[in-house]
């Protein structure tokens, strides 16, 4: 098994990754470092655990979410991402995200 570094908020993370999935692997830190740095730049949850927890949440659910959109979706090789729809699901994550960090930081 292949490792490869990465950061995640400027921490530095050797990681194993399977031959052939660094991409993924990579999109994937991309995707966490990215929600975690959407919440500690919003300035109300400083603890890192908290800003991992809700990042995970967050992300957990938007995937529950698009699994369940994804009878509906048409098959991926009819046609490419929609961007409309994608942007609403951003919309709906930044809302989400939105209301916990305007609360104590609890998702739900």
């Amino acid at each position: 098994m292949k490792q490869i570094e990465v950061q995640i908020m400027g921490q530095s993370y050797l990681l194993g990754c399977p031959e052939g999935g660094e991409a993924q692997l990579r999109e994937a830190v991309e995707r966490v470092d990215a929600a975690m740095c959407k919440i500690r730049d919003a300035g109300k949850v400083k603890a890192r655990d908290r800003i991992a927890v809700l990042a995970s949440l967050n992300l957990a659910f938007d995937l529950a979410q698009r699994e369940a959109e994804a009878p509906a979706a048409p098959p991926a090789s009819a046609s490419a991402s929609d961007p409309i729809a994608d942007d609403a699901r951003a919309a709906q994550l930044v809302q989400r995200l939105d209301q916990a960090l305007a609360g104590d930081g609890h998702l739900l």
